[in-house]
């Protein structure tokens, strides 16, 4: 940010900036937008001493940031032209604020400054009362009715340039003008905070109440004043607020703790008494901008994911949930009810999660969302859309409720496929899973059975289905999640890229005999060559199996191509044969250097074999070394 200061008066080499409010200054409880430049603009004749020429402009001089207090550039330019020859207006070069210089001893200076412009312009407006050494009173009672004229004016500071009285003051209070505008705030004519403000704040009070109990306890002010300001407040300057808080509100104060609208009581009397600097403190630290909304930095913080990489909830971001949840999870019942999932989605702008949600992951036996079902719609929302997730945690204040830098902390990206394959292992704990075949071979059904729902026995509306299911699988005593996908067939493969996956189940229906022939063309035309593995289901096993119009059967197709043999699903009874499929895809995914036929049940009979020969030759080993000892 910079600061340009467009001046009138000849007086601008002072700068140094006060800190306590200094005499004969008006703040009034309005603000002008915000900038990267204040620019503050005196139009008004420059005055001629009989024995001084005062040149017609100063020279340009730069304020560094090391010497004002909100560490911001300021560039201070000498704005002498009024009225052009012509007698038109000229106005001044753009700039973030404008300071208007009248003499405090000619009425006439101060009736000049109602207009032309920059009275009227969109840049907040700061009136400069000069030669206050020669008034004895004050031009405030004349100023004021000014001042609630244009909307624009921030505030009026009488000084002497003679003197040197109030001149850091009159640069203070233009910075403050546009580093900390009120106009966003406050409404003057209201005298309340305006909604946009209401809703940040209140956003701000609920990430802060980590109890969830609508109050911030003493514990919670200090964490939300630690964060904000740096340290936290004294036991009596505590006190001391809920005082001032209580005497003038009803209902600030509830249980020895701040509530809502105390919160927002204690923000509207802090602009009240011009100190909307502590207000923009709190919201900048929440990450909001000069137009209270959050940043795009703030909610979309950069993260670089390479090719053939995928995302993943790390252990700082399950703790972050684990604790979201517990907060919400008002009853205790390790679910979350439509009503504790609108509280937990209150600091959201819109709903994030639809019904879609509910058909995606494992819900309990009233639809609410449980708990493992809750992490499970966190890990598939990281795994398909990082940016969309780091969104969703940056609304929920991660990055302030964690201590963290961004939520880019809250997330792991993988190590790339490729080298996976090379080193035939993996870290990823996330596999996704396509599920390919004709339409009516049942794949919805698999889908849901998948997180424990049978849509036979509770159907559910076509437009609450979701394309996605995930749930956790134990892989080799690992607990690994698997996405499936169900691909719908008349606008996926496209591409080759519309292939890619971790595994593909390629399933057909026993009982059509022109079903299978679809899933051996998906297989030649994108697996046959590829390194993804691949499984087929028959699906429908409760009825009579067909035979496939095909040149080979399925168990042939399999063979030939060394793939496991094709497993059977039936939606009427899924317990029973789907948990195997469900493993058996796990199992390829995390081991995709193993082909179909070292997957099935011949291959882990090896791996038996093999582990109970090396046993026997330790223990020979082992005695033959006893016998030399």
């Amino acid at each position: 940010m910079y600061i340009c200061v467009y001046i009138y008066i000849q007086f601008i080499y002072i700068y140094i900036y006060a800190v306590f409010p200094p005499e004969n200054v008006l703040v009034k409880e309005r603000g002008g937008g915000g900038g990267g430049v204040i620019s503050v603009s005196i139009p008004f004749q420059k005055l001629y001493a009989t024995t001084i020429v005062v040149p017609l402009r100063a020279e340009e001089i730069t304020i560094p940031a090391d010497v004002t207090p909100e560490k911001v550039p300021t560039h201070i330019v000498d704005y002498s032209g009024e009225w052009a020859a012509s007698g038109r207006w000229v106005p001044p070069p753009p700039a973030n604020v404008v300071c208007v210089v009248y003499d405090v001893t000619k009425e006439e200076t101060i009736q000049k400054v109602r207009g032309p412009p920059p009275l009227g312009c969109r840049v907040p407006i700061i009136l400069v009362g000069n030669k206050s050494d020669l008034r004895s009173g004050s031009s405030m009672e004349t100023i004021l009715p000014i001042m609630n004229q244009f909307s624009e004016i921030e505030t009026c500071v009488e000084c002497s340039a003679k003197n040197l009285k109030n001149i850091s003051e009159l640069f203070y209070y233009a910075q403050k003008a546009v580093l900390h505008p009120t106009a966003p705030l406050y409404d003057p004519e209201d005298k309340q905070l305006k909604p946009q403000c209401v809703r940040a704040l209140s956003r701000i009070f609920y990430i802060s109440d980590r109890d969830n109990d609508r109050i911030l306890s003493d514990v919670e002010l200090n964490r939300f004043q630690k964060a904000c300001f740096g340290n936290p407040l004294a036991p009596q300057a505590l006190e001391d607020v809920k005082t001032v808080v209580w005497k003038n509100t009803s209902d600030g104060v509830q249980d020895n703790g701040l509530t809502l609208n105390g919160f927002l009581f204690l923000n509207t009397l802090f602009i009240q008494r011009g100190r909307h600097e502590t207000t923009w403190t709190i919201l900048r630290s929440y990450g909001y901008d000069d137009t209270l909304e959050l940043t795009d930095d703030y909610l979309y913080p950069p993260l670089r994911v390479p090719a053939g990489c995928t995302t993943e909830i790390n252990h700082l971001g399950h703790q972050f949930l684990q604790r979201l949840f517990d907060k919400y999870d008002e009853d205790k019942d390790s679910a979350l009810s439509p009503g504790e999932l609108r509280n937990l989605f209150c600091v959201f702008p819109y709903t994030p999660w639809g019904p879609e949600v509910f058909s995606s992951v494992p819900t309990t036996d009233q639809g609410y969302l449980s708990h493992h079902g809750y992490l499970c719609q966190w890990t598939l929302s990281a795994y398909l859309d990082i940016h969309r997730c780091l969104e969703y945690l940056g609304y929920l204040g991660y990055p302030i409720l964690a201590e963290q830098d961004s939520q880019t902390t809250a997330v792991t990206v993988t190590q790339q496929k490729e080298l996976d394959l090379a080193q035939s292992q993996t870290q990823r704990t996330v596999f996704l899973c396509k599920v390919i075949g004709p339409r009516g071979t049942g794949k919805t059904a698999f889908l849901q059975a998948f997180v424990g729902r049978n849509i036979v026995v509770r159907p559910t509306p076509d437009h609450a289905l979701s394309p996605y299911t995930i749930n956790k699988v134990t892989v080799n005593n690992q607990e690994r999640f698997l996405i499936l996908y169900e691909v719908d067939v008349e606008t996926e493969f496209l591409k080759a890229s519309h292939a890619s996956c971790d595994v593909a189940c390629l399933m057909y229906d026993a009982s059509d005999p022109q079903s299978f022939d679809y899933c051996a063309s998906i297989y030649k035309q994108h697996y046959m060559s590829s390194q993804v593995p691949c499984v087929l289901v028959s699906s429908k096993a409760d009825l009579a199996e067909v035979k496939q119009l095909h040149g080979t059967t399925p168990a042939q197709f399999c063979y030939k191509h060394r793939l496991p043999p094709p497993m059977a699903f039936s939606v009427l009874s899924p317990d029973a044969s789907a948990d195997a499929i469900y493993t058996k895809l796990a199992w390829a995914a995390m081991f995709p250097h193993l082909n179909g036929s070292e997957l099935s049940g011949s291959f882990w009979l090896r791996v038996a074999l093999g582990a109970a020969a090396a046993a026997l030759l330790g223990v020979a080993l082992y005695r033959t070394a006893g016998r030399h000892k």
